[in-house]
This record gives structure tokens, sequence and C-alpha cells, in this order.
């Protein structure tokens, strides 16, 4: 099966299961960096599956070329580590079927933008997931980037336009002058991009951590303050201190640096902000959020 313009799909389930028929190939909503397809297929038993097949973009294969190889071992981690996400079924890097590497993971039936009833579980679940990540050691995944060296070249990079209404060149100047936050936790395996979008739930309780194409190592507060950052802006401070509260139950880590990489946290969207097309007021409320993040921080580290 072949659409208009898009790879033959069912050359790509062949490759996991040669005896498989295709019947459906949507895109699936959320992909930005990668191009994620939902593939429905029947086996010869009469068994239904629907299988992943994502395909990085540019931008990511220029930052990795191994990407697709990376996050498939990233994924096998996870798996060992009992830490809900995709389970990764295979992975091409040949380049015989399609141009670029791809891989394939397993189906998993949630809605990033499920709405918690109860918000002390919802963040109590998304809390012993961040926990189980963070139980991953840097040495089981040797080839991932240092998440601080990627800051440092953030922080490195001014744009000649600032987004002061962000405080961007104070955020820059505060994180400059500190760079790089003490090191008094051991690195572990980070997600690197947690938010509500890459959270999969499903009648109330957590299926799957997604999107793991910016996974790092390094402190563990990176993904804790990143975290906060989207809570608050997402469903405001009570979330974001729910699942602090939650998360330190679980971990014994030092809090010293967390105001620093809140202000990495800060930075990293101010760029990108422009081009995520909000309406006004969805818009407002995330600077108004923001704002209020990046004043605590920058108070936290006397900025």
């Amino acid at each position: 099966m072949t659409i208009s313009g898009q790879p033959q799909y069912l050359d790509v389930v062949h490759r996991l299961h040669p005896g498989a028929r295709l019947l459906a190939a949507r895109p699936l909503a959320g992909g930005v960096s990668a191009q994620v397809t939902a593939l429905e297929v029947t086996h010869p038993d009469g068994r239904v599956e629907t299988l992943v097949l994502r395909r990085h973009g540019a931008a990511d294969l220029a930052r990795d070329p191994e990407v697709a190889a990376h996050e498939f071992q990233v994924l096998q981690a996870l798996q060992a580590a009992g830490v809900p996400a995709p389970a990764p079924l295979h992975l091409d890097a040949s380049g015989t079927l399609l141009p670029t590497p791809w891989l394939l993971q397993s189906f998993v039936d949630g809605d990033a933008a499920d709405v918690p009833v109860e918000l002390d579980d919802h963040m109590r679940q998304l809390a012993e997931a961040l926990a189980a990540i963070h139980r991953v050691p840097a040495s089981a995944v040797p080839f991932l980037p240092l998440q601080e060296d990627q800051g440092a070249t953030l922080i490195a990079q001014p744009r000649p336009e600032p987004d002061e209404t962000l405080a961007e060149s104070r955020l820059r100047a505060a994180l400059a002058a500190t760079w790089p936050p003490p090191r008094r936790n051991p690195p572990v395996l980070l997600h690197g991009d947690v938010w509500p979008g890459n959270l999969l739930w499903r009648h109330g309780r957590l299926r799957a951590v997604i999107d793991w194409e910016d996974a790092a190592v390094g402190d563990p507060l990176a993904d804790l303050a990143n975290a906060r950052l989207e809570l608050s802006i997402a469903l405001g401070e009570d979330a974001m201190a729910i699942l602090t509260r939650h998360y330190l139950a679980l971990s014994e880590i030092d809090t010293t640096a967390l105001p620093l990489w809140e202000l990495w946290a800060a930075l990293r969207p101010i760029a990108d902000l422009p081009g995520w097309g909000l309406e006004p007021e969805a818009e407002r409320r995330l600077r108004q959020r923001h704002r209020a993040f990046t004043g605590r921080a920058l108070a936290a580290v006397g900025g």
C-alpha cells in the first residue's frame, strides 16, 4: 500500500512481520521533530495490531545522524527498567527501503490532552515515572549527549533580537555567570522534554512517556526543572508543587542547583515561541506564567 508521496508502508511492516497484511495507515498528531505514522496490520491468525513508524526530521538527523538507533536503545533501556514507554520493535538504518533511518515501536492507546480529575494522583503517577527514568544510570546510555553541554551551547548563542518581555537577556546573563550548575547528583538518563504533550493517559492512568529524541544524560534536576516549568504553564502552580513533593519523596537528590536548571528550562523555549501559533489568550497566559516562574528562579540565584 502506498499513500501519495509516502513510503511503501507494507514493505515497512514486512520487515517486522513478513506475513502481515496492512489495513490502514494514518498520521499521528503531535509529531513535531519526527514524522509519526500509525500502521494497522492484521496477522495470519486474525490478530489485529497497531504499529508506530517513526522517522526523524532533518534537524534531528543533523544533530545526531544515529538518532533512530539511539532512540531505539533508549527504549530498550526503559523497557528493562519498567518505565511506561513504547516498546521498541524494529530498527532499520540500512537505507535500502527508506532513505533515512526509521524505527517501529508499539502503539500506546492514550491521550495527551487528558484532563486530570484528581490532580494529586495525576502528579504522583508522573513523579513515579520520572523517578523510574532517573534510576537508569548514565552508563546504560553512554551514547547520549550531556545535558549541561547542550545547556552551555544554548547559553553561548545570544539572539540578535532577544525577547525582553520574557527576560531573555537576564536569563542568559545569570546562566552565563554560573554555568555549569554544581554536580551534586549522579548523572542519569533524562527524557529531555517532559511536558504534558509527551504524556499519554487513559482513564486516569499514565500509559506512556513518549518522544525520546531529546534524551540526554545529566543531573535529574534538569528533567524536574523542565517539568515544573511546563506544568506551571499548562496546569498551574499547584500541579508544579504537587509533582515536586511526590518526586522528592521518591528520589534522594540534592536540590541546591534546581533554580539554575529552572533558568535553563525557562530559556529553552523562548526562541521557538513565535512559531507555536498559539491563540492570543493562550499566549498571554503562557507568557504571564513563564514570567512568574522566571522571576522566582532569578530571585533564588540572586539574578
